[in-house]
């Protein structure tokens, strides 16, 4: 088993040194220890982080997190627990990634109607809100 310290865990893992001390503060990953104290990490806990990773992805929160890991370490009697944690997750993502979607659309409108307005298509005296209008968008 290859084990690794902090510091060489920290660019294997692209995290820095005092997040990944802040991780351990949170629960979030359990180092395990040498004789002499000093930290060190596995390729199992660099697993564990890319979920980690996912999970912060999509928005969720460290005390979710943390509530996740908690009922992870319970056993699977909590696998319900974490199914409905998880979906409430997915249902929020999937709520944020319309709204950003929503924005992408008005940012590329307003860039459209600049590059048309630049190349003379759209008269001067028609206003974004019109254009949004005339492709049947809302701002």
């Amino acid at each position: 088993m290859t084990t690794y310290e902090i510091g060489t865990f920290s660019q294997k893992t692209g995290l820095s040194e005092s997040t990944l001390r802040y991780y351990e503060k949170e629960q979030l990953i359990q180092p395990q220890r040498h004789a002499n104290g000093h930290r060190y990490y596995t390729d199992k806990d660099a697993d564990w982080l890319k979920f980690l990773d996912h999970l912060k992805g999509t928005g969720m929160s460290i005390k979710d997190l943390k509530i996740y890991i908690n009922w992870r370490a319970q056993g699977d009697q909590t696998i319900p627990q974490r199914l409905a944690l998880l979906k409430q997750t997915k249902a929020e993502f999937l709520k944020n990634l319309e709204d950003i979607q929503h924005h992408l659309q008005i940012l590329n409108d307003k860039i459209n109607w600049y590059e048309a307005k630049q190349a003379g298509i759209i008269s001067d005296q028609e206003q974004f809100a019109q254009y949004l209008q005339k492709l049947g968008h809302q701002e």
